[in-house]
């Protein structure tokens, strides 16, 4: 959230992404190490026997509430400010869910039938899921820290927004980056040459502001040229 400085003209948002990816490689080192501990308890001769089984189930219940509440709330965070740190945290309970509705299920099943090997079964699909979410928020992660271009729908959004402005004549060179929860945007748009200058300037300023309105997270900056009638057609 740090603004802007001399050393950082774009801010510090990649913080973000850098912290998105560290996590995801713990989530997915944390999936290879509980899918590996399932696998041999469930190809063990002898596996645990489960006790206590009451008290258990009662303890995830209450874990399970927390949880939810906690996953909920972090998802309305995650919307509002488009934070992959929280996102990928977020993830983190999620994965936790499931282990937990599968441990209360496992406890059933051992307290009713004396089935243990339940529990090493969802703790495998468990482990699945966390490592699928894992290479997700890590993709997602890597690509902006990789300059990857923001998502199509807003290349599109912002075209159209561009295209159909008063006073623009045409546009190209639309670039975009991402960095966190921020996306920059470069456009250059094509003006009538013989207007003056502060029309020229009130245009940029207001299509800027449109496209800021449009997508909030937006940093952009906008570069005036002059319209060519003989020029090819460019968007």
């Amino acid at each position: 959230a740090r603004p802007a400085d001399e050393d950082h003209a774009f801010g510090h948002t990649s913080a973000e992404d850098l912290t998105a990816l560290a996590q995801a490689l713990f989530i997915l080192i944390s999936a290879g190490v509980i899918g590996w501990a399932a696998a041999r308890r469930l190809l063990s001769p002898e596996p645990p026997v489960l006790v206590d089984e009451s008290r258990g189930m009662i303890v995830m219940g209450v874990s399970i509430l927390l949880t939810l509440a906690l996953v909920w709330w972090q998802g309305r965070v995650a919307r509002a400010t488009g934070s992959k740190v929280v996102a990928a945290d977020r993830l983190h309970y999620l994965g936790d869910l499931l282990p937990s509705v599968g441990a209360v299920g496992a406890l059933w099943a051992s307290k009713a039938w004396g089935i243990g090997s339940v529990d090493s079964v969802v703790a495998l699909g468990a482990a699945g899921v966390l490592a699928f979410g894992a290479l997700r928020i890590g993709k997602s992660a890597w690509d902006a820290l990789m300059d990857r271009a923001a998502d199509p729908t807003i290349l599109d959004g912002i075209s159209a927004i561009a295209r159909d402005w008063p006073g623009v004549r045409g546009f190209h060179d639309l670039k975009t980056r991402t960095a966190g929860s921020r996306v920059f945007v470069h456009l250059h748009i094509e003006l009538d040459g013989d207007q003056p200058l502060r029309q020229a300037h009130d245009i940029g300023a207001g299509l800027r502001r449109a496209i800021i309105a449009a997508y909030p997270q937006a940093d952009v900056i906008i570069h005036k040229d002059v319209y060519q009638d003989d020029a090819p057609a460019r968007s």
